[in-house]
């Protein structure tokens, strides 16, 4: 039987940071990781409810001054900007 557990997270320098930890998850499990395009996702696509992302959007909050600072706005091209320096 296979097991699925969703939990949402960002990719950043190489890594995914998990917005929470299971805890019904054994260190070194198998993980499936699928990138979402930027833009609007329908969380109750992934059993989300308006509490719910209220309480997640509050969690992140204090990561909002960094994610709208100017020097961000290059990940919003990240691949695009990434192409040009390699082929520099």
């Amino acid at each position: 039987m296979i097991m699925s557990t969703t939990i949402e997270g960002v990719y950043c320098d190489g890594k995914i940071e998990l917005s929470d930890t299971p805890s019904d998850v054994r260190e070194g499990t198998r993980v499936v990781v699928t990138f979402i395009s930027p833009g609007s996702i329908d969380l109750r696509e992934h059993g989300i409810d308006e509490a719910q992302a209220a309480e997640l959007h509050a969690r992140l909050a204090c990561f909002a001054e960094d994610w709208k600072s100017p020097e961000m706005d290059i990940y919003d091209n990240y691949d695009e900007e990434k192409a040009k320096l390699q082929t520099l």
